[in-house]
């Protein structure tokens, strides 16, 4: 009777509620990865964590990978498992994990992702750009020195050189993202405001906003919640989280194989800000993004989500 309660509540509360989770297993997870850490890391390294000054040191960055990890799945896996169960009963159903996809649309989303990255590379640029009033001067500053901070540590996190460490890139970076935020932001916050305001349009774009917000790097907030929304629209459009879950995969892949093909030689630097100052070629890249999506909603026509399978 209890856990039956959850299943009534109205898209406001459902907001509410789904914070207190989200905060709840972050904690718990938190706390369980000091606890493992202690015999693993050793007392001494868990007293003096380490920080962005730390970054050259192999051992601390063992250790900063390992809290990343740990939180990916404390943060963003088990809350929508753990609310999918509270609102519906059936995790798989209500994160939509049950519903398949017409075959082509699996190339069709790889090549969406490699076609993007002109456009997200442009709007990338033009967010770079970013310039408050004067009188702003030090959020700005603020601003920049996260931005600085977070790029440092993603820089250092990229820096391998060998097969097993592009793999644990690739797990830590692209593979466990594109699972949890997926199934938090499309397949709950997504849902929530879609009930809230009753259209899919604005429970995608209010969905992005928050999911750019949440990476905290004000002068990349344009282009991830360009992604964002992309991922929405494959997930309405499509009926199925597969197919987000395919392109935020992706996404972060190429990235992360991009600076490993860097680090050992193979291509030139650069290679990652494709297109960052063209207009020809973001117009053009642009142009193919809408016409995948179409293409994409066009051949899942029957299986797209509809407003009665939300707005219950």
């Amino acid at each position: 009777m209890a856990i039956t309660a959850f299943r009534g509540m109205k898209p406001f509360p459902q907001l509410l509620f789904s914070a207190f989770v989200i905060l709840v297993c972050f904690l718990a997870f938190l706390i369980l990865s000091l606890i493992i850490a202690v015999p693993v890391f050793g007392f001494d390294s868990i007293l003096s964590l380490p920080t962005l000054g730390d970054l050259e040191n192999p051992e601390s960055l063992i250790v900063l990978k390992y809290f990343q990890t740990v939180q990916a799945i404390g943060l963003f896996i088990l809350p929508p498992l753990i609310l999918a169960y509270l609102y519906q009963g059936n995790i798989s159903k209500y994160l939509y994990l049950n519903k398949s996809f017409q075959g082509s649309s699996f190339l069709m989303v790889i090549v969406l992702m490699v076609f993007m990255m002109p456009f997200i590379n442009f709007t990338a640029e033009l967010n770079s750009r970013l310039s408050l009033p004067s009188w702003l001067s030090d959020v700005e500053q603020w601003m920049r020195n996260s931005e600085d901070e977070a790029a440092r540590l993603t820089e250092a996190f990229l820096n391998v050189k060998t097969i097993p460490g592009l793999a644990f890139n690739l797990f830590m970076v692209a593979f466990l993202p594109a699972i949890g935020e997926e199934l938090l932001f499309r397949g709950v916050i997504q849902k929530i405001f879609t009930r809230m305001t009753r259209n899919h349009h604005w429970g995608i774009w209010i969905s992005a906003i928050l999911f750019s917000a949440m990476h905290v790097q004000f002068f990349g907030f344009i282009p991830r919640m360009v992604l964002g929304a992309v991922f929405g629209y494959l997930l309405v459009w499509s009926g199925s989280m597969w197919l987000p879950m395919l392109g935020h995969f992706l996404n972060n892949a190429i990235a992360v194989t991009a600076m490993f093909l860097v680090n050992n030689g193979t291509i030139g630097e650069g290679v990652e800000d494709y297109g960052s100052t063209s207009y020809y070629a973001a117009t053009i890249s642009l142009v193919i993004i809408a016409a995948l999506l179409y293409l994409i909603k066009r051949e899942n026509a029957d299986n797209k989500i509809v407003a009665s399978e939300i707005l219950y």
